[in-house]
């Protein structure tokens, strides 16, 4: 599987972006999906995951009620709606896929990774 994220941007705080991520080969429907982060000089961080059919949904709690994640299994893409953006989601973020989620630490049963897409929050 091959991911492409696009979609962020600069924007003012209190303001909104939607992510997407763009996948290819026929077994997308198959993968637990998430969005990551990476801000400078920090560690990558969980932001949000969703099960192969999207019945199942994780967050971080620092965007927990601000961001939400989907997918289209048939268009084989998957969403991050932001809104109510604050300048500490300022990252690099990141959209990957696993076989499952894995609560303790989501990034370490990702398969694949695609490239980062910026958004910058200004204050």
């Amino acid at each position: 599987v091959q991911l492409q994220a696009s979609g962020g941007g600069l924007v003012q705080a209190g303001g909104s972006l939607r992510l997407s991520c763009a996948a290819s080969g026929s077994t997308f429907s198959s993968y637990v999906m998430g969005w990551f982060r990476q801000a400078p000089g920090k560690e990558r961080e969980f932001v949000s995951a969703l099960s192969q059919t999207g019945s199942r949904l994780y967050y971080a709690d620092s965007v927990k009620g601000r961001f939400t994640i989907s997918r289209d299994n048939g268009k084989k893409m998957v969403y991050l709606q932001m809104n109510s953006l604050k300048p500490e989601d300022t990252a690099a973020y990141y959209c990957a896929g696993g076989s499952y989620y894995y609560n303790q630490n989501p990034s370490a049963v990702m398969d694949y990774w695609g490239k980062g897409t910026q958004v910058t929050v200004s204050s």
